[in-house]
């Protein structure tokens, strides 16, 4: 028996088999969700449902291609892959075709490929070979910041195009920065920035510029217990917000009241520093770059959220909000993906006998929307499988990641691991109403070869290095 024969018998049988068992159940519902009654079968290639099955052959002879190669050739050659992949988001802004506003697709007659998709897997390669040479040492800032410039750079690139769907797909590689090291008060404020981007659009600016400005004296308070320095402080700065506000009133004409908080705030920093300096008061200087960093932050999404996103995407938020209400246009997807998946009740319609579906209310239903056939033509009892099916699937990913001996293998594992948690939880978030409409694709279940392949080679990497974890990489 060869070397390539012992792999493919080393490769986990229960991954192989939830990856096939997902593949079969998204073919089965892209066949239902487009389902045409002149073109019945399922294997028809002027159909979606028969190109979707020539996507799943080659996806398997990939995976198959990808577990022959030694598996030292993803640890010598990761950061090559990942080179080649940033040239291929590079040259897609030049020479890609532009399909919905977005630049992300190369065309070759008939069929298009989508590079983001693969970068996925070469920024998974490239984080898991610089933390395994830099020895896991994510509590010195440089270490951090240049693994965080890896992971940044495709997001950068893929946001050009411009798809911010997938942009945000790369934040999930800081759950692995911080299952290796990185520092919790970090990941903390990571999930603080979140919050506090959806709180700034519920809220007025000045209301909430003047919580958060209360929150900072009341943590000094607790840290110095010193209330002459809490009502001096508080002093300088509505003195100085005083007169800046009356500058811009008669000359200037150009800053939101906020803003104006914010520089006062900023200049009242030149004061405390002399305070901090003398009294080495750590605390207060974190306070304070807490503060500036809120209330800039604050001004910044206001900036963001008005004058660099699209008008459709500040829709689809400022749906899932509830700031409007627009059912039968922005809306509309989200709306009739909810009635679809409640029609399906307990036990769903059965197969093929969706009406949302057959009457096609749903766009995308395909692809961005696929779960919303499974709800309908199956229910609660399909959803609650699938769903399953996706937490095990991911919990056996997370068991493997765990029983790798080398560092390499184990922070790729989880790099895997959060691409596809990342993709499961916005997708079904989407059909649901829970989160705002970006284009993200279910794994092994959304209509697209790119996907289908860009999946398939991230899982059957992880698989081929699983296999080989007795041996070392280097």
């Amino acid at each position: 028996m060869n070397r390539s024969e012992n792999i493919l018998l080393r490769i986990d049988r229960i991954s192989v088999l939830l990856f096939l068992v997902m593949v079969v159940l998204g073919w089965l519902n892209i066949y239902a969700a487009v389902y045409n009654e002149e073109h019945q079968g399922i294997l028809n290639m002027s159909q979606r449902y028969g190109k979707q099955f020539v996507w799943i052959l080659a996806a398997i002879i990939l995976a198959v291609f990808v577990v022959i190669i030694d598996n030292r050739f993803y640890f010598f050659f990761g950061y090559f892959l990942y080179g080649g992949t940033i040239f291929l988001l590079i040259l897609v802004l030049v020479l890609g075709k532009e399909i919905n506003g977005a630049k992300s697709w190369f065309q070759f007659g008939a069929v298009t490929l989508q590079p983001s998709e693969f970068a996925k897997a070469g920024t998974a390669l490239a984080v898991a070979r610089y933390i395994h040479a830099r020895g896991q040492d994510l509590s010195k800032f440089k270490t951090l910041i240049e693994a965080s410039a890896i992971i940044l750079l495709p997001a950068f690139l893929t946001a050009l195009q411009p798809d911010l769907g997938s942009v945000i797909i790369y934040l999930g590689f800081f759950l692995v920065l911080f299952r290796e090291g990185m520092s919790p008060y970090i990941f903390v404020s990571g999930l603080l920035m979140i919050l506090l981007f959806f709180v700034t659009l519920l809220f007025n600016n000045l209301y909430l510029t003047i919580v958060i400005l209360a929150v900072a004296f009341v943590l000094t308070w607790f840290a110095t217990r010193k209330w002459i320095l809490c009502v001096a402080g508080l002093g300088i700065v509505l003195f100085l917000s005083a007169a800046i506000y009356l500058l811009n009133y008669y000359f200037l004409n150009k800053f939101e009241t906020d803003l104006i908080i914010l520089i006062a705030v900023i200049i009242t920093g030149f004061a405390v520093a002399l305070y901090i300096y003398r009294q080495k008061a750590f605390a207060v200087l974190v306070i304070y770059f807490f503060l500036v960093g809120s209330l800039a932050y604050v001004n910044f999404v206001d900036y963001a959220f008005n004058n660099m996103l699209k008008t459709h995407q500040r829709d689809r938020i400022s749906i899932l909000l509830g700031m409007k209400t627009d059912p039968y246009k922005t809306g509309y997807n989200v709306n009739q993906s909810i009635i679809s998946i409640g029609s399906g009740g307990f036990a769903g319609k059965g197969f093929l006998r969706g009406t949302q579906t057959k009457f096609k209310f749903v766009p995308k239903q395909s692809s961005d929307f696929i779960f919303c056939t499974v709800g309908e033509e199956w229910g609660f009892i399909g959803s609650f499988v699938v769903i399953g099916l996706y937490l095990g699937f991911l919990i056996r990913l997370v068991f493997l990641a765990e029983r790798q001996r080398s560092f390499f293998s184990r922070i790729f594992g989880y790099g895997v691991v959060s691409i596809f948690l990342m993709h499961f939880f916005i997708n079904i978030g989407m059909s649901i109403g829970l989160v705002p409409v970006i284009g993200i694709p279910l794994p092994f279940f959304s209509y697209g070869g790119s996907s289908m392949w860009g999946f398939t080679v991230l899982l059957f990497i992880f698989l081929r290095l699983d296999a080989s974890r007795t041996e070392y990489l280097v």
